[in-house]
């Protein structure tokens, strides 16, 4: 099951449906787009559905975005081919890898850390005083939001009770409760959602620079439908109105800085591949 939402000018809708095809008005099928799900359906749809309309009027190919209903469900669909882009960074494991989605763009800008956090208030100043303690992840499948920092965990041998929740946004409204002693995030995710929410927390460990998510195509796409696409998301910034689509997703999420997407490629997640090849951490799926 996964949820469609419809790339429409001025229209954002979100529905259950299940793998059978989709009737759509337009005489092109559209292609689907899925977004890694970092946080609410809602705002997922108001930041991307914008973005998607304008590259899809600049490409003269259709997208549909398309979200799961959580972030397991999503890979799952994905590895069954599902969708025909993907905006995630879940697809660099050796077995994903083998599937032979290749990257085109991700977001400009100075790449992503994982961290782990805890309430600004919190007793906790160490990755020792966590030991035995729950600790938030997003997802079993999260880079970020699992993998970095369990193996980090693990590496300086403190023993954690890992607890999952839908998207990273979820978790951080649970550890601003108090629900959770800390929690394994992405650091560009937190920030964003403290200037929004007003959350203050402090680092206790924070991970080596990793590229951002990228957007991926599926190897059934053809090629020149995904060169369109790519030279519309890279062009964006020179483009008054790709521009105006950019800063006002900018503005809803609170980032200090959008730069739009720049052209990417496999090679520039190496080392992703590298981390999975040594990590401690095994799949808790």
């Amino acid at each position: 099951m996964y949820l469609k939402t419809l790339v429409r000018a001025g229209l954002v809708l979100a529905t259950l449906v299940g793998l059978a095809p989709v009737a759509h008005a337009a005489e092109q099928q559209p292609y689907a787009f899925n977004v890694l799900a970092q946080r609410s359906v809602a705002l997922t749809a108001q930041y991307w559905n914008p973005i998607l309309i304008y590259v899809s009027r600049k490409s003269g190919v259709p997208l549909e975005l398309r979200l799961a209903k959580s972030t397991k469900d999503a890979n799952a669909l994905a590895e069954q081919g599902a969708y025909h882009f993907l905006f995630t960074n879940h697809f660099f494991t050796p077995e994903r890898d083998r599937l032979g989605f290749n990257v085109i763009a991700r977001p400009a800008g100075p790449g992503i850390r994982a961290v782990i956090v805890v309430p600004q208030d919190s007793a906790i100043k160490s990755l020792q005083e966590l030991n035995g303690k729950e600790v938030v992840f997003s997802s079993p499948d999260a880079f970020a939001a699992y993998w970095l920092p369990m193996d980090a965990l693990l590496k300086s041998k403190v023993n954690v009770k890992p607890v999952f929740t839908p998207n990273q946004e979820a978790g951080l409204a649970q550890l601003k409760l108090g629900t959770f002693a800390a929690a394994g995030m992405n650091d560009t995710v937190i920030g964003r959602y403290a200037r929004r929410e007003g959350f203050e927390y402090r680092v206790l460990w924070t991970s080596e620079v990793y590229n951002d998510l990228c957007i991926m195509a599926s190897p059934k796409v053809p090629a020149e439908k995904v060169a369109a696409v790519k030279e519309a998301l890279v062009n964006m910034m020179k483009d008054p109105e790709g521009r105006k689509v950019i800063k006002a997703g900018a503005e809803l999420l609170k980032m200090k800085d959008s730069q739009g997407f720049i052209d990417s490629d496999n090679r520039d997640y190496d080392n992703y591949r590298a981390f999975y090849k040594r990590t401690l951490v095994k799949s808790a799926n």
